[in-house]
């Protein structure tokens, strides 16, 4: 096996002042607090080979099956890998906390307040069709993604005033208010769309018509359902922009879609796709055996990285009268019992997920300490008193499977919120009998589920587990139709907006929004916008540990459990850099190796003789 070397995060220096004009400060970067890495003659980040070979091809796996090339709204299924069809104003550098350089932009342009951003569009960025890309083009994208677009967008975006082609290739973004010091680099972030190629197409239907994009690949083929293959674009105006250069080397990249998660692996195993991250413990320690392994046609490799691990677990859906009451939720969360399932279903490979910012500086821990009690005292009266005490931890156990104790403190929790046993069954005030389903689209999470709905029947709790195909699961869960699923709430070390789509009470009726457990707290409303309107990373960390206290103290989900390293296999093609970054490995910073490749392709014909 060939050894990663690893090397995490390297040292911060503090650019010189920019040059500043009559209308803000003009840099090639911005960054959430100051901090920039690269100077703005930087050749290629430090974490890709900038000699990389280009072609050769790769093939990918996706889940569900797609019936559309249109990702923007909230219609249909949407094909992996549409992403690298589009380029964005800025891109993230992964080595650094929050900082975006210039892509289709090559200046930004802010005054000191952030109370708005202008980005000057590169002359020679173009679409695939020759077109110059346009401030036309921006103000078109934004003005459409947040009115026809998916919800998502106008709750990101909701700060944002509008959008003006100010002339000379400058595009601005004015904002409501100053001091969201996040809000330049999520405008960083949009997807830049060709307005004139949607002048004879309805924006908000779904198509299996090949997209017109100015980023590094393009759809090539299109069997719809089955599979979508890009192709590099040899001509991509991008590719010697810094924030580029060393990525995109793969000639084509073909996602193949299975409805089977068992399937998908042994088709791996065959080599009917290169490339693969697991997420089930069992197939990481059991599965990723056999001839092709031993002999080291398939690498496997464990890769630690530092980014937050944010909150995997079961929600609930306040939606449902059932779950208004949180003593119920926190009694139903006794019932499961992580440490046995470590030990028998995930092979100790777990650590228990405690914070909604796990693995980061951003999690509550203790008791608050007088910045958090500065913003928690006002709201005193609408919040539980434990928050102001020590934070909130999910009950553990010894991992023997003797949960008694546990299923004793649910009970007491029940019968305080007016629950009792009746004929064997959990009756609540009104009589009825507590049942509800949990909601799963991976049939290997039955494995884990059954325990918890055993345990949730020792309480007197009818549970009906039901696994369903993606396409349904998708739209059962933007309409919120399901009792308790199982959803991941991502985070980076940055939070920002998109805290909003996640618990804000505006976002707990619109359909497609993360806010999926239906939250309405005013208390968590403000505490979101100070995570957003921090001045500094000190406020941030303070007010996203304040949110983290009410969230976990409020009981909307049972957490599940998180991993510190990211578990890959791959066929023996690929060339990589010597640097992964502390967000763990970028792949498309990879590329395949001529000889690898070649190599890989004699054996394997070799074994089939």
């Amino acid at each position: 096996m060939r050894a990663l070397t690893v090397l995490l995060a390297g040292l911060f220096f503090i650019l010189p002042a920019a040059a500043q004009d009559d209308e803000g400060q003009i840099s090639h970067a911005i960054s959430m607090y100051g901090d920039i890495k690269y100077p703005a003659d930087f050749t290629h980040f430090d974490y890709v080979n900038p000699d990389a070979p280009k072609g050769g091809d790769v093939k990918m796996w996706s889940f569900g099956g797609f019936d559309t090339l249109n990702p923007f709204t909230l219609k249909g299924q949407a094909a992996a890998g549409l992403g690298d069809v589009y380029d964005t104003l800025l891109k993230s550098s992964s080595d650094e906390a929050f900082t975006e350089y210039g892509l289709l932009a090559e200046e930004i342009r802010m005054p000191e307040d952030r109370s708005w951003v202008a980005f000057k569009i590169r002359d020679e960025a173009r679409w695939h069709d020759g077109m110059p890309v346009t401030p036309e083009d921006v103000v078109w994208t934004f003005e459409t993604l947040t009115t026809e677009g998916h919800p998502y967008y106008a709750a990101y975006y909701a700060n944002v005033v509008g959008a003006t082609d100010e002339g000379d290739g400058w595009v601005r973004f004015d904002f409501e208010s100053a001091g969201n010091r996040e809000l330049p680099l999520v405008i960083g972030q949009l997807q830049i769309l060709p307005k004139h190629w949607y002048a004879d197409r309805a924006f908000d239907e779904t198509t299996l018509e090949p997209p017109l994009g100015s980023g590094p690949y393009k759809v090539i083929d299109v069997e719809p359902g089955r599979s979508v293959t890009y192709g590099r674009v040899e001509d991509y105006w991008g590719a010697d922009v810094p924030v580029n250069v060393g990525f995109y080397n793969f000639g084509t990249i073909r996602y193949d879609e299975y409805l089977d998660f068992d399937i998908a692996l042994e088709a791996f195993k065959a080599h009917e796709y290169d490339f693969r991250m697991e997420n089930n413990s069992k197939l990481w320690a059991t599965s990723y055996t056999g001839r092709n392994f031993e002999d080291g046609l398939i690498i496997t490799e464990e890769i630690m990285h530092e980014r937050p691990t944010g909150m995997q677990a079961f929600i609930f859906n306040l939606r449902r009268p059932l779950f208004e009451d949180p003593r119920v939720r926190e009694a139903l969360g006794y019932a499961f019992d992580f440490d046995w399932s470590n030990k028998n279903l995930f092979y100790g490979q777990y650590d228990r997920t405690t914070s909604y910012f796990s693995n980061s500086d951003l999690a509550a821990t203790g008791t608050p300490d007088e910045a958090e009690l500065a913003l928690l005292e006002p709201f005193r009266d609408q919040l539980p008193e434990e928050v102001f005490g020590e934070v909130y931890m999910p009950p553990a156990t010894d991992g023997s499977g003797n949960i008694r104790g546990n299923l004793r403190a649910a009970i007491a929790l029940l019968e305080e919120a007016g629950w009792t046993i009746q004929d064997g069954a959990l009756a609540g005030p009104n009589g009825e009998a507590m049942a509800f389903e949990i909601l799963l689209v991976q049939p290997a999470f039955e494995r884990i589920v059954q325990p918890f709905a055993r345990n949730l029947e020792r309480l007197g709790v009818t549970v009906d587990i039901r696994i369903v195909d993606a396409s349904q699961y998708e739209r059962r869960m933007e309409t919120f139709d399901y009792d308790v699923t199982v959803e991941s709430f991502g985070q980076s070390r940055s939070p920002g907006n998109e805290q909003r789509d996640y618990w804000n009470s505006a976002m707990a009726d619109i359909e497609g929004s993360r806010n999926s457990p239906g939250i309405k707290d005013p208390v968590v409303d403000a505490l979101v916008e100070e995570i957003i309107f921090a001045d500094d990373r000190e406020e941030l960390v303070t007010a996203s540990r304040a949110l983290d206290r009410v969230l976990r103290w409020g009981h909307y989900v049972i957490p599940n459990w998180h991993i510190r390293y990211d578990r890959v296999a791959y066929w023996d093609k690929f060339g990589q850099p010597e640097l992964v970054p502390a967000d763990g490995i970028v792949f498309n910073a990879w590329w395949v190796d001529p000889e690898l490749a070649e190599e890989l392709e004699a054996e394997e014909s070799a074994l089939d003789e």
